[in-house]
């Protein structure tokens, strides 16, 4: 059985279900292309703050850095922006503010996608993120919000929404939260199986994956502990989801896709080299300099250049060297001398 395959989300059709998670920090323009270059099916913008783009904060002239955080990447096929927010009439407005920014160049996304997941407290403070698990109806709201907004200003994109178990472990709300978005709209789930209360620790409950892959009636998105392609193999075949998505296991890691494809159409992969990783954390960087100049991409690429060198040897003496440089050419330096 081939568990590489095509996944279709509402009126969009990706071609195949690898997918890249919105990582703040992380999943700029430009390692979103990096990551479809290497066979992303589909990827998410970092979290984007409705109430930014309502208040004007968030503009699309190509002068403006924040713009960076919802344009499309160079190689990007298929993306969608996601937005946070506590309040549905926030996610409205905002959704159709997209309508005019993303199509200044024609690059309209592709879906919105509603962050109900984020376990960060100056997201959760506000309402938002993982905080929608503790007000269900609110979810709904938000959802049936940014569905309306589609259809009136972005042709009917598709909405997806990213959730988690619950906010803690008294409160294992995810089929609840799943089944009211589903009821206002939204065409794709895609579970995070951990509660708030556990952040990023602890183990994932693939469990929970599998019962909403057999309760719902629409693609079923499955994330957490995704670090090898194996990872997203097994996954795959315990829960019966549509799809997987990377988010830590991609960080400085744009071959996990490729890697991932191959082996589930042929049962094996070839780790990328140490050399392939160096030379997409340069594209990386390059990419980040046209978007942001120089001086801040190199200042943002520090913690990336650091993921892309974990695990190779002297990495640790590297990484000391990288989080000082302040330039293309220091880089070059750094590297050329390792």
């Amino acid at each position: 059985m081939n568990l590489y395959r095509p996944v279709k989300i509402g009126s969009l059709e990706l071609s195949g279900n690898l997918f890249l998670a919105p990582v703040a920090g992380y999943t700029d323009r430009a390692f979103r292309s990096i990551c479809a270059g290497e066979g992303a099916s589909f990827s998410f913008t970092e979290l984007v703050s409705a109430e930014a783009l309502c208040r004007g904060f968030l503009r699309y002239e190509s002068n403006a850095p924040a713009a960076n955080l919802i344009r499309r990447g160079e190689n990007e096929k298929r993306y969608a922006i996601q937005l946070f927010a506590g309040n549905s009439e926030t996610v409205y407005k905002a959704a159709c503010l997209l309508a005019r920014l993303t199509s200044a160049d024609g690059a309209l996304c592709d879906a919105l996608d509603i962050n109900a997941g984020c376990p960060v407290p100056k997201v959760v403070k506000n309402g938002a993120g993982s905080a929608l698990m503790k007000d269900p109806s609110n979810l709904g709201r938000i959802v049936e919000a940014a569905v309306r907004a589609s259809s009136e200003k972005l042709g009917g994109i598709p909405v997806t929404v990213k959730i988690r178990s619950g906010w803690d472990s008294d409160s294992i709300n995810y089929a609840q939260c799943a089944r009211i978005a589903v009821e206002a709209g939204a065409s794709m789930v895609t579970l995070h199986p951990r509660t708030r209360a556990q952040g990023y620790g602890g183990k994932s409950d693939w469990r929970h994956i599998a019962d909403l892959a057999a309760g719902l009636s629409i693609p079923v998105t499955g994330s957490g502990d995704l670090y090898t392609p194996e990872d997203a193999r097994e996954m795959l075949r315990e829960t019966g989801c549509a799809a997987v998505m990377f988010a830590r296991g991609a960080m400085g890691n744009p071959y996990i896709f490729s890697a991932a494809r191959s082996l589930l159409e042929t049962g094996v992969w070839q780790p990328p080299s140490f050399s392939m990783r160096i030379k997409a954390a340069f594209r990386h960087l390059e990419m980040l300099a046209e978007d942001k100049g120089e001086r801040t991409a190199c200042l943002e690429m520090r913690k990336q250049f650091c993921a892309y060198t974990k695990g190779m040897p002297g990495g640790a003496a590297l990484r000391d060297k990288i989080v000082h440089a302040g330039s293309i050419e220091e880089y070059q330096k750094i590297i050329s001398d390792y």
